[in-house]
């Protein structure tokens, strides 16, 4: 009868050591490798392998290890631990090391049993970090078995990489590109949404009725909704509008109590109360009509709702936050602010008279089609407004329009019309997408595409006006592009349509093949991306942009995008300036796009914004200021963004299209601003956005996060850093151990350069997947950086970042085996004498293992989980006086003042451990101890759902592992010899 081994016990199987893992039957063992990953997890029959009770063997004296030899192996351990034993299951696990402000919605998340959250953070500060965390922690902790991402089809290729590379999670795409396919794999009767437990879904795609009643059937248990304040609509939207779809299919979806539902959106409130209502109604229904002026009222909302500014968080846990002192303390490296200038050119007498030409044009359509119907002058409106709003973005735009029908003139009515015309003209805030959007709109309204007709004339005469000479909002551009480049600065510019950006490209880019060059200098790599190719081949191009670029200094790089990049898409790494080539008719537009690089991760302190206005096109200038300027005014006072209503901005720029309109009519030459139509409009912008700023800055004072006090995060952090190790840890082991393995380190402070064509062939090896083969291959330098938010080919000095990973691996198994090839920084036993000590003091790495029961709504869950703690004691081991923790950590840091005698050492050690079984009944019950803090911890975390935690139970497995011993002598105590090369201190 085979020999039932217990949870947690080690055994040794296939050559080596493995942790028994409670899934674990008498007949089939289900082992992880001792110090391995979960992705090294295998399963045993006892009945035909070898396996035998395995006890943890104790360092051999004789490989001994200098005065860095405990640190560096403390931390290797801690690197590789995938399971700590703390209330979070999956921090060990993820590859991104989150910010103490980050946890905030994690813990208000774990103190709810079903998790309803509205993450409504500024642009920028990490939103989908913390949706990442929340889910990665219930898919954990076993309180969620699917997840399933609604989003814009354009984001989704990004949350499927941000899951994958930092939390684990594969996710599959449903889109209607990939749908068929997957479909097509399924069992007779076979939802996709059962076969594949976490998805991405196009929210798009699954609010058509087909799709939606097969996902709300067989959706997850745990949903996020990306950008939610375009799935939800004010009480008087139309039951047709794409939002109410939405809502609706939100509001089934969130009809299940105990599915987990988490919303994410930057802009929550989009100036309709009644939106923002049914937006916290799908969080929980009594939000939809509770009274937040009340002190119930809000206390009910803050355990659902969190939104911060970056102020808010810039520093965060200092004693401003109500703590003792700053040690805790956490400086997030936001931009500090925009800098914004707003650059104005005249148009070229070529394209005066082509603008008033047309807007002739324009102006004589409109009026005879309003005398043939209302369908007809919708048809005729839109067409006006493309084709405006092309000739002032660039002549080739232009001449796309005059040339193209409108898609508004198949209208069968004017409602069909508007619903035609609308979106590829005007810049709505809650647009359904970005995707098909940037194409140049049509102005034609009849089916004659003669080339010697009217439009088609004036076709030919903006064609003509390609180029500097003629075009001088280009000149313009080219102008002010020069100069950031002069600066350092690798700016974005931003049209509006597909045609405009190509047009950039062709005028700026340098032709390797036709050895044509631009005007940005020889080094300058410009290219354009837009909506005519795929989400992920937008992101291939941009990386494609920076390699092209390279490391040299001088180089610099120049993007032109359309809004298909103003959403979702993070730039900050590779660009730090935004331009604003053409003007979007809704302000909202400006800001998302100038999001793409002024966040998180964006090295300059400053983002550089240049907006480019014609000072005599009739329409920039109105623009700019009464909805650019206003936007930006209202988010410098507030701290953020607050969104205009559509039909406010849209009647704003309405009455400019009218005034020119009557201008081209009647040959006037007053000024706009004396239209009474824009004055009335501009009076309700001001007064209904200066009503909703105030609204806004009221809600954030009301509704501020205060469910989860900074003390109570800063607890949190201290048991996370104790457990996994902080980042001047991982910064000193980085350096410590390339040093000693022969890498070449550049750089004197925090950050620094490594070249690792030096080091074992194994560490090469196993650095190669994670930092990129050509890099090892061609030995260039691997920039490490502090700050975690790192792009290819440089490495985070977190815990989680892979290059770090594989380092802390390659020196933990060294320091296992004595007999490993090549340096090994990390050794298992030391002596060192010191200064630091008064007498003979021992310090002991040991290795916890936890069993612990983890009770959720779906069972019980049995897991095993590791810990790595500093124990130390003075004198003897059977007279041991044993130190407090700091007193044990800061033992770590002592410099040997002479080298100690190898012969003396090994023989010290050999006495010490031959003696340390007397320390093996304290070492069992700081365990215990251990264990009964482990409990609380999880309790705490959990404090407001009481029925989850009742049988939750937390064992030490003994004996434990002592992994490093370490004695540390007086200077009196050894013999001394001089300090020789490879001598260890």
């Amino acid at each position: 009868m085979p020999h039932e081994y217990s949870t947690g016990s080690l055994v040794k199987a296939r050559g080596r050591e493995w942790v028994v893992l409670p899934e674990s039957k008498p007949d089939l063992l289900v082992l992880r490798p001792l110090g391995g990953s979960d992705d090294d997890i295998a399963a045993v029959f006892p009945a035909f392998e070898t396996v035998d009770e395995a006890k943890f063997a104790p360092p051999e004296p004789g490989d001994l290890g200098n005065q860095l030899a405990a640190g560096l192996l403390r931390t290797a351990l801690r690197v590789g631990f995938r399971s700590g034993a703390g209330p979070f299951r999956s921090l060990a696990g993820i590859a991104v090391d989150p910010r103490a402000y980050q946890l905030v919605p994690l813990l208000m998340a774990l103190r709810q049993k079903t998790v309803r959250m509205l993450i409504s953070d500024d642009v920028g500060i990490g939103k989908t970090i913390e949706a990442g965390l929340v889910a990665s922690e219930l898919l954990a902790q076993g309180e969620a078995t699917g997840l399933a991402v609604l989003c814009s089809p354009a984001l989704a290729e990004q949350w499927q990489q941000e899951l994958r590379t930092k939390f684990g999670i594969d996710a599959e795409l449903v889109l209607s590109s990939t749908v068929s396919r997957l479909e097509r794999g399924l069992d007779l009767g076979q939802s996709l949404f059962d076969k594949y437990p976490h998805v991405i879904v196009s929210t798009d795609f699954i609010k058509s009725p087909r799709h939606r009643d097969d996902f709300v059937r067989h959706c997850p248990d745990l949903v996020i909704v990306d950008e939610a304040h375009t799935c939800v609509a004010a009480d008087d939207t139309s039951s047709h509008s794409q939002n109410q779809l939405r809502y609706e299919l939100l509001r089934r979806v969130a009809e299940d109590t105990t599915r987990h539902l988490v919303l994410v959106t930057a802009t929550p409130h989009s100036g309709k109360e009644s939106a923002f209502r049914n937006l916290l109604g799908l969080v929980k229904p009594e939000l939809a009509s509770v009274s937040l002026e009340s002190e119930s009222g809000r206390r009910l909302l803050a355990q659902h709702f969190v939104a911060r500014k970056r102020a808010d968080v810039r520093q965060y846990l200092t004693k401003e936050d109500g703590l003792s002192d700053d040690s805790l303390a956490e400086r997030t490296a936001f931009p500090s602010d925009r800098y914004f200038k707003d650059e104005t050119y005249k148009l070229s007498p070529e394209y005066r008279a082509l603008l008033d030409d047309a807007i002739a044009y324009a102006s004589e359509r409109v009026e005879e089609a309003g005398g043939q119907g209302r369908r007809e002058a919708r048809i005729a409106w839109w067409s006006a407004i493309a084709l405006l709003r092309s000739l002032v973005s660039s002549p080739r735009a232009a001449a796309k329009t005059l040339r193209t029908r409108s898609a508004a003139a198949v209208a069968a009515s004017a409602e069909e019309a508007d619903k035609l015309g609308a979106p590829l003209t005007s810049d709505a805030a809650d647009s359904d997408t970005m995707e098909g959007m940037d194409v140049a709109p049509g102005a034609e309204i009849t089916e004659d595409d003669d080339p010697r007709s009217r439009l088609g004339e004036l076709a030919v005469r903006a064609q003509e006006l390609e180029g500097p000479a003629k075009d001088l909002k280009l000149k313009a551009l080219i102008k002010h592009l020069k100069a950031l480049l002069a600066d350092g600065h690798n700016p974005i510019v931003f049209c509006r349509y597909i045609p405009t950006a190509e047009y950039l490209a062709d005028q700026l880019e340098n032709d390797k093949e036709s050895g044509k060059r631009g005007p940005l200098g020889a080094k300058t790599v410009v290219k354009a991306v837009t909506g005519t190719i795929s989400p992920q081949q937008r992101i291939e191009r941009i990386e494609a942009l920076a390699a092209e670029a390279g490391e040299d200094a001088a180089a610099r790089r120049v993007l032109i995008a359309t809004d298909c990049l103003s959403e979702g898409v993070n730039l900050q790494h590779h660009f730090d300036a935004v331009v604003h080539y053409d003007l979007a008719w809704n302000p909202t537009r400006h800001d998302q796009r100038e999001g793409r690089v002024d966040r998180y991760g964006q090295r300059r302190d400053q983002v550089r914004v240049i907006t480019i206005y014609g000072d005599d096109n009739g329409i920039d200038g109105k623009v700019l200021e009464v909805l650019i300027k206003k936007h930006r005014q209202i988010k410098k006072d507030l701290g953020i963004s607050v969104s205009i209503p559509d039909e406010l901005s849209t009647g704003v720029t309405d009455a400019i299209v009218e005034w020119l309109l009557m201008r081209g009519r009647e040959g006037q030459q007053d000024t706009l601003f004396g239209s009474e139509a824009l004055d009335t409009a501009t009076g309700k912008v001001e007064s209904d956005w200066n009503s909703a700023a105030e609204r806004e800055k009221k809600s954030r004072s009301l509704f501020a996060q205060r469910s989860i006090h900074p003390e109570e995060v800063a607890r949190e952090v201290t048991s996370i850093r104790e457990a996994l190790g902080g980042a001047g840890e991982i910064t000193t082991f980085v350096r410590e151990s390339l040093e000693a393995l022969g890498a070449v380190l550049r750089g004197t402070g925090e950050e620094f350069t490594a070249q690792v064509g030096g080091t074992p062939i194994g560490l090469q090896d196993a650095l190669a997947p994670a930092i990129g083969a050509e890099v090892i291959e061609k030995d260039r330098p691997i920039p490490f950086r502090t700050d975690p938010a790192v792009t290819r080919g440089e490495a985070a000095l977190v815990r989680t970042d892979p290059v770090v990973g594989a380092l802390a691996a390659h020196v933990l198994n060294a320091a296992l085996d004595k007999d490993a090839p090549g340096a090994r920084p990390a050794r298992r036993c030391g002596v060192v004498t010191t200064d630091m000590v008064g007498t003979m003091t021992t310090l002991l790495l040991v290795r916890y293992r936890f069993h612990l029961t983890l009770p959720s709504r779906n069972g019980d869950r049995q897991v095993v989980a590791e810990d790595a703690r500093l124990l130390a004691f003075e004198g003897s081991t059977k007279n041991a006086v044993w130190l407090p923790s700091e007193r044990a950590a800061e033992l770590l840091d002592a410099k040997a003042s002479i080298s100690t005698d190898p012969y003396f050492g090994e023989r010290t050690m050999t006495r010490v451990l031959g003696q340390l079984p007397s320390v093996n009944d304290h070492l069992a019950a700081y365990g215990e101890e251990l264990a009964v803090e482990l409990d609380a911890s999880h309790r705490r975390v959990r404090a407001a759902s009481g029925e989850i935690v009742r049988g939750l139970s937390v064992t030490a497995q003994k004996p434990a592992d002592v992994l490093g011993v370490y004695v540390y002598l007086p200077n009196t105590a050894a013999p001394a010899v001089a300090i020789a090369p490879g001598v260890s201190a």
